[in-house]
């Protein structure tokens, strides 16, 4: 008692034990953050693998990718002064790329910064609806299965961040793809908890096939703004998109006879085996 009172510390072996106590406690700290993150990357692995299985059901599906804007119609601008239409067509070739090699039959609508209008059409609001009328004709016309139309959101406030997917409201194969493309997208951006929506667009309402709008992050918010410029995240974004579709017609479409109608089609694409084909 008098030796407490004199101030006498521990003893070394009592301190000691204390320290070895909280190295251990770092060492299991670190140890379950490493065993979350290779977790997570053996399930990410294993999905790859599930999703490139499936992929073989894009087999000889007609797709449309449809990076928006373009030409005199530059969509949202960011912070940094970059356009929508500019991270729209990086996105969409990367998407167009990952399509093709599972051997479905891909149109993109635009490679280059310009819209579909004529150059004659005088007017914005009018070759606005010349350029989008053609952009769904691409699809009518070809007798696509499925049209992905790539965007990218803003908001007045800059706290709004996460990709998300629209479809035609009523649309029964348009909401399925849009459920199966949101998914793929949360799970492979882990930044988004969004549900796919219903919203009334030009092209969702006038395709004859399934039909999404993806809308792949918010500009107007400046973290985002910056991976969407980041190749590596610009790949991701387009792997969980074709991830999506290929889960869209394994799972909801499974691969069947192709039905007559769309022999020019095939012929076309089996003329330029190995390209992806734009529209004039």
């Amino acid at each position: 008692m008098q030796e407490l009172e004199r101030g006498i510390t521990l003893p070394p072996v009592i301190i000691k034990t204390i320290r070895i106590r909280k190295r251990y406690l770092v060492a299991l700290a670190i140890l379950a953050f490493l065993s979350f993150y290779l977790t997570r990357a053996q399930i990410d692995r294993a999905e790859r693998q599930t999703v490139e299985v499936m992929s073989r059901a894009l087999a000889g599906r007609v797709i449309v990718v449809d990076p928006g804007h373009g030409g005199d119609e530059p969509g949202v601008v960011g912070e940094s002064g970059v356009e929508e239409k500019e991270i729209t067509l990086m996105v969409g070739k990367l998407l167009a790329e990952n399509l093709a090699r599972a051997g479905a039959m891909v149109l993109m609508t635009r490679e280059t910064d310009s819209d579909l209008s004529d150059p004659a059409t005088a007017g914005l609001t009018a070759k606005k609806r010349e350029d989008l009328a053609r952009r769904v004709a691409v699809a009518n016309d070809n007798m696509a299965d499925l049209y992905i139309s790539v965007h990218v959101n803003s908001f007045p406030g800059a706290n709004r961040s996460g990709a998300r997917v629209y479809y035609q409201p009523g649309a029964i194969e348009g909401g399925k793809a849009g459920r199966h493309i949101q998914s793929a997208l949360s799970q492979v951006l882990k930044n988004t908890s969004h549900q796919p929506a219903e919203v009334d667009y030009y092209i969702t309402r006038n395709t004859a096939m399934a039909a999404v709008v993806v809308e792949a992050g918010y500009i107007s918010n400046e973290t985002e703004e910056k991976l969407m410029l980041d190749p590596v995240y610009q790949s991701k974004l387009a792997w969980a998109i074709y991830a999506g579709a290929v889960k869209y017609f394994a799972v909801e479409n499974p691969p069947t006879q192709k039905q007559p109608g769309n022999e020019g089609v095939i012929q076309t694409f089996k003329e330029h085996e190995g390209e992806i084909l734009q529209e004039p």
